[in-house]
């Protein structure tokens, strides 16, 4: 059994959690976030409080429940402080814009690369090198972030690239003439 998923989820003021066939609901004054669980898990709603319980006594059945649990509780924790990631950008002629609905991303190639930015995220650039990425989604947060970072990860030997604010990039030596 999972001891994480007996706990109850409390639901502070300002927050509407719903339950319908295995979905779950929540609205706040962030945003609203929806996630729909495996039907091993009974999710519902009583005196200000999610409950989790298994419906099978099943391995499956005990390890969903503790991650609904979990999940739902990143859900109500981001509707109501919301989700931040901070990327800065490294290397000359490297910057980011933001234009309308859409980040411009000058990285070094021949080209610009635009990525528009999904419902639900707010971006927002300053100095043309601080990229900040929030949002009511953890989840949805964290993929919009990977996905910036990965058109030009930091490279160990000169540093340049997109990275994640306290990310750490091992540095290697370069060549040495013998």
């Amino acid at each position: 059994m999972s001891r994480i998923g007996k706990q109850p989820v409390l639901i502070p003021d300002k927050v509407k959690v719903t339950v319908t066939d295995g979905t779950v609901l929540v609205e706040g004054p962030k945003g609203k976030v929806q996630k729909t669980f495996s039907p091993v898990v009974k999710v519902t709603v009583a005196d200000n409080k999610v409950i989790f319980a298994p419906v099978e006594h099943t391995r499956f059945a005990n390890a969903m429940y503790g991650t609904a649990r979990s999940i739902v509780a990143g859900m109500v924790k981001g509707v109501t402080e919301g989700y931040v990631k901070d990327l800065e950008i490294q290397g000359v002629g490297f910057k980011a814009n933001l234009k309308g609905t859409a980040l411009d991303l000058a990285l070094g190639y021949s080209h610009p690369i635009v990525m528009e930015i999904p419902a639900g995220i707010k971006v927002t650039v300053t100095d043309q090198t601080k990229v900040k990425v929030e949002g009511a989604d953890k989840q949805l947060v964290g993929a919009v972030t990977a996905e910036i970072r990965s058109y030009y990860p930091p490279e160990p030997y000169k540093g340049k690239g997109v990275r994640i604010v306290g990310e750490r990039v091992r540095r290697k030596e370069g060549k040495t003439v013998a």
